[in-house]
């Protein structure tokens, strides 16, 4: 391994939420529960596994929940104990120690480029990951793990990416790649593509290494799709200048960003749990019996 070790982290959290009102009048998306931990929290989670250290959560208005719950609680804490509830104190404790977590907040919602942006002194000059919340990425070893092994190794930019349908490649940022190389070299990066104009079906998953020199482009850009400033508007400026690579992701994603995908999302890790599996299995079965 050359260069800087990859050891930062931001976490974008300052979207409004809106596909979940009411829901998330007053709470986070982010801390939305997943069984019995929050979304925001299966994301640090991958961020410490893949040997992150510190992290910089770029939070709005009404996100304090966040911050609370990636705290110490010292009255939960001193409850639990008193009751003689080990396992219950040990995962509490654990959400507190997980890693160093730090705060900035997004004043104005002005899209994903911007929250990169505010998080600029924390990350200072070092290659950096960045994770988005709606994308929960399970798989062994981590997605991430895998992409900062390929900056090592390349020394470069690296941008997720999974195949969608064709239908629904104006959802998403989409990278097409150079032809006649295997390197999963990029080519062109495009946010939300009209229908019948995507470049490729390779969609951005929500998980991104890259170096320092995306602040340069990102300081002097200008509104793009949606009136936002897109963080694919300048990570298409950077390419141009410092060729990236994708990484295939071929593990199992759930955008829990969408009412669907955060039912499969339940639903599925529920299934991976001892203490749920079987009693999901039979309700599942018993519900497609009734219905049926």
């Amino acid at each position: 391994m050359s260069g800087k070790r990859i050891r930062k982290a931001v976490l974008p959290a300052g979207g409004l939420g809106t596909r979940f009102l009411p829901a998330t009048k007053a709470q986070p998306k982010e801390m939305l529960p997943l069984i019995d931990k929050p979304a925001i929290q299966y994301i640090v989670e991958e961020a410490v596994a893949s040997g992150i250290e510190s992290i910089m959560i770029v939070t709005g208005r009404n996100k304090r929940a966040i911050e609370d719950h990636f705290d110490k609680s010292f009255e939960l804490e001193a409850t639990l104990e008193e009751r003689a509830k080990e396992e219950l104190l040990a995962q509490v404790q654990e959400v507190s120690q997980m890693a160093d977590i730090y705060y900035v907040r997004q004043r104005e919602p002005l899209g994903l480029g911007h929250a990169v942006l505010c998080a600029k002194n924390f990350v200072e000059n070092e290659p950096f990951a960045v994770l988005l919340g709606d994308d929960i990425l399970v798989s062994e070893p981590p997605c991430l793990k895998e992409m900062i092994d390929r900056y090592y190794l390349t020394q470069s930019s690296v941008i997720a990416v999974t195949e969608v349908p064709w239908e629904h490649t104006d959802r998403y940022g989409i990278v097409s790649l150079e032809p006649g190389r295997d390197d999963y070299a990029i080519r062109e990066l495009v946010e939300k593509p009209p229908a019948g104009q995507a470049p490729s079906n390779l969609a951005v998953v929500g998980r991104y290494v890259l170096t320092p020199d995306i602040f340069t482009y990102l300081e002097s850009a200008q509104p793009g799709k949606g009136g936002e400033i897109q963080l694919t508007d300048s990570l298409q400026k950077l390419n141009a200048v410092a060729q990236m690579s994708a990484y295939p992701y071929r593990g199992q994603r759930y955008d829990v960003g969408d009412k669907l995908g955060f039912v499969q999302a339940t639903i599925d890790l529920a299934l991976t749990r001892d203490d749920l599996a079987g009693d999901v299995l039979a309700y599942m079965k018993q519900r497609i019996t009734e219905l049926s």
